[in-house]
């Protein structure tokens, strides 16, 4: 698999996007002011110095690109996107952009996404069916599948079923990318399942789904050939490593602890409730190397245990000292936790317009640049 992107660096099954061009960009004031001045040139198309929200929108919609979100209409939580980044260059307002307005609020888009991706780098992959080929050749093949077959529960369910279920299944480790997904169900799962003629009628038994499922991933292997698959991958390991590191260095611990109190509601007394520290723990977590509350469910289930042998659901009002001493040790405990039982999560997303061809706003040539 092969893989183009913004930020890159190369790594054996693909090239990781981690921000280091985005960071290199930025960080060259000369570079990243001629390729604003070009950017800025190229939006105001009708040239009275100043970026209209129409002349946004392909600035707009390039940053969805990049961020491997679908077209705008597409859905609403993607659109919702969309709107964030429109109002970080208005304001919320429906009033012009000055260039030097347009260059600040996309030098913070650009670090901020240079830093994410610097914390939770994305591989992207080209999968083109050789991988999937290869699996299929491959001794462990019948071995995994029969697992896949166990795992499935569909007992009145027909062949075909199963080999959808089959294929969601399947990762692109196997060479196969999210089967799930609208794009590659329409046009790489679907149209192999119609090569497929034969008729038959549950229950399935594990040798003939072993037998026609080689044919039919074949099948998918040659249309994946004909219409290769940009696919945005990235792992992460929860293993209370970030949380470590933050609770060894007493600086950091305190100026992370004092921003996420900063907006914490107080009584007239000073104390603040216990039932904020859920709030204030996900205002920690980047710092902490862990993801948002509600992002990765076997963590939250962590954090919820944690949170009982605190009693931190109580209500009870506490001194803001308290406060921290408390949220720290919910920190030493969910690391201690991790480290016991380390948790790692895997994501895979169609990227359907490939970034080294469709995001023109973060993939300047040298001629903008220069």
């Amino acid at each position: 698999m092969e893989g183009k992107g913004i930020g890159t660096t190369k790594s054996g099954g693909g090239q990781v996007m981690d921000g280091s061009d985005i960071m290199e960009l930025v960080g060259n004031e000369q570079v990243f002011s001629n390729f604003v001045d070009h950017k800025f040139q190229e939006l105001d198309t009708d040239c009275d110095g100043k970026l209209s929200v129409s002349e946004l929108q392909p600035a707009v919609a390039d940053i969805g690109a990049a961020l491997g979100l679908p077209a705008r209409g597409s859905s609403p939580d993607s659109d919702h996107i969309y709107s964030e980044v429109l109002n970080e260059f208005t304001h919320g307002k429906q009033e012009k952009v000055s260039k030097t307005e347009f260059k600040g609020v996309l030098s913070d888009i650009l670090l901020g996404m240079a830093a994410g991706l610097k914390r939770d780098p994305v591989v992207i992959l080209r999968i083109d069916g050789e991988d999937l080929l290869e699996f299929i050749k491959c001794p462990i093949f019948e071995p995994e599948m029969v697992s896949i077959f166990l795992e499935i529960e569909l007992p009145d369910g027909s062949l075909q079923d199963y080999f959808v279920k089959a294929f969601e299944k399947l990762t692109v480790d196997q060479g196969m990318p999210p089967a799930a997904d609208t794009w590659v169900r329409s046009n790489i799962v679907e149209p192999a399942l119609q090569s497929f003629g034969g008729v038959h009628e549950p229950p399935i038994a594990q040798e003939e789904f072993l037998v026609e499922f080689k044919k039919v991933a074949e099948s998918v292997a040659q249309h994946l050939k004909e219409q290769p698959v940009i696919v945005a991958h990235s792992e992460n390991n929860f293993d209370g490593s970030g949380i470590k590191r933050l609770l060894s260095n007493n600086f950091e611990l305190d100026k992370t602890l004092d921003a996420a109190l900063k907006d914490a509601p107080k009584d007239h007394t000073g104390k603040m409730s216990k039932e904020y520290l859920r709030v204030a723990l996900d205002v920690v977590a980047p710092s902490a190397g862990l993801p948002p509350l509600g992002a990765v469910y076997l963590v939250d289930r962590v954090v919820t245990e944690v949170f009982k042998v605190f009693d931190a659901d109580d209500g009870k009002l506490v001194k803001e000292d308290e406060f921290k001493k408390i949220l720290t040790e919910i920190l030493w405990s969910i690391m201690l936790e991790l480290e016991d039982n380390p948790i790692s999560v895997s994501t895979n997303s169609v990227v359907h317009e490939p970034l080294a061809t469709s995001s023109t706003l973060l993939q300047p040539s040298s001629d903008n640049v220069a």
